[in-house]
């Protein structure tokens, strides 16, 4: 899909960036029946009160008994912030890859990435059993895993870090803040503003674009 010759990479959050207002994960409980529960959970979350793996246990219960098939079809509803179809198109034109570094459960991630043609994704994994949700987290993923992701991306395309740019707007972004070389908060936390290189308010994705311009003229 993509030469040899990147200019770079960017890794884009999903839940309040390109899901604006909520997340896929509250979005989805509202289906399985514990968005409310959920919606607190995220809350505590945010503000330092619970970490990651708490929340993706809750969340993961409410799951349970539920058939795979079903969640693409549910997906298809997930609000999403206008332009992303041309702002990944933008970033394959000019050399960088876009990518999804999330929390988001990987159904989300795997749904995002066919849908748009992301090159990759990350995100916690739900257990699976006979075509139906546990109840179990299988593989749980933090705000460090997540940085951690998008680092080891960049350097299977031969990239460096400072070639890397990430668009996020809340507390899980902040690690990936600030290891890459551009970071933009993009309708964002006041505590992800102040980690960012530049903030963006918009609500279409392609107002990122001429922050990460910076990256084309960076790798020149």
């Amino acid at each position: 899909m993509f030469s040899s010759g990147h200019a770079g990479a960017v890794f884009f959050d999903v839940d309040g960036t390109l899901v604006p207002g909520t997340s896929s994960s509250v979005f989805l409980a509202g289906f399985l029946g514990h968005r409310d529960e959920l919606a607190k959970a995220e809350d505590a979350y945010a503000s330092g009160a619970l970490d990651n793996r708490r929340v993706s246990d809750l969340d993961a219960a409410g799951w349970a008994g539920a058939a795979e098939d079903q969640v693409s079809g549910w997906l298809d509803g997930l609000p999403l912030v206008s332009g992303i179809t041309e702002t990944v198109t933008w970033c394959r034109q000019n050399g960088l890859v876009p990518m999804l570094a999330t929390l988001a459960w990987s159904p989300v991630g795997s749904y995002l990435t066919d849908r748009f043609g992301f090159h990759a994704f990350s995100g916690p994994r739900l257990e699976t059993a006979d075509g139906r949700f546990t109840g179990r987290v299988a593989c749980h993923f933090d705000e460090y895993d997540k940085r951690d992701f998008a680092l080891a991306q960049a350097r299977e395309l031969g990239l460096a870090s400072r070639s890397c740019a990430a668009v996020g707007d809340s507390r899980s972004d902040l690690p990936l803040f600030a290891s890459v070389g551009l970071s933009v908060a993009f309708n964002a936390s006041a505590g992800a503003r102040e980690e960012a290189t530049a903030t963006v308010d918009d609500e279409d994705l392609r107002g990122v674009l001429p922050v990460l311009s910076r990256l084309l003229t960076a790798s020149r």
